[in-house]
């Protein structure tokens, strides 16, 4: 399993790449963004481990700029309690998972291996719903030929449900397959965002199945 860790404060990432290494993980270090983005371009890695605060190029333009150039790696940012960004920031720019610092050690290699687990899918097929479309590989969503913009978040959540159609979705069933299995949040956000994608979809996407959770219902072509 091999990591990319891309941090700038070199004794930290030294420190996480020998614990890292022992646990089984072939780590490279990286201590700017750009070298970061250059490495991540040209190696083949299980995961990229990216903070925040780099110089040259922060981790979440580093992870946007992955993403639009088709990069799927997962990616695990690594974010400051008090920094310019959040966890919000993080899964809209196109990370997979997040870690606050200070952090467990524990914890990220679990987080790690989850995300190894889950893996990075190779250039996924446009899902067609009808009148809606979403093409995974350009992060893109049309409904009656019309872009429809969402953020990453939204378009995760839709992008399940649509590989789903017409299955119950619990809200646990959200949470843990766009999420991850460590989310400790309200339950209530699976219902946030389908509300979010009702008001820019249209509610006959989605049919709430009372003491179940959601079915998407594709929309037949106009």
């Amino acid at each position: 399993m091999r990591i990319l860790l891309v941090d700038d404060e070199v004794t930290l990432a030294t420190t996480l790449a020998a614990g890292l290494t022992g646990a089984g993980f072939a780590v490279e270090l990286a201590h700017d963004g750009l070298t970061g983005l250059q490495r991540a371009q040209e190696g083949t890695f299980d995961v990229l481990v990216l903070d925040i605060m780099l110089p040259g190029l922060n981790g979440y333009e580093v992870c946007r700029t992955l993403r639009s150039r088709q990069v799927w790696t997962p990616v695990l940012v690594l974010t400051a309690k008090d920094g310019e960004y959040d966890e919000t920031d993080a899964f809209d720019l196109g990370a997979d998972d997040y870690l606050r610092k200070p952090f467990s050690f524990e914890v990220l290699v679990a987080r790690l291996r989850a995300l190894v687990r889950r893996g990075a899918p190779e250039r996924p097929a446009v899902l067609d719903a009808g009148r809606l479309t979403l093409d995974p590989a350009q992060q893109r969503v049309h409904l009656d030929g019309a872009e429809v913009r969402l953020t990453a978040r939204e378009f995760q959540v839709l992008q399940h449900f649509m590989r789903h159609p017409g299955d119950v979705l619990t809200k646990t069933n959200v949470l843990q397959n766009v999420w991850d299995e460590f989310y400790e949040g309200d339950d209530n956000t699976v219902e946030v965002y389908v509300g979010y994608l009702r008001r820019k979809l249209g509610r006959e996407f989605f049919e709430t199945v009372r003491g179940a959770g959601y079915r998407f219902l594709p929309a037949p072509p106009t």
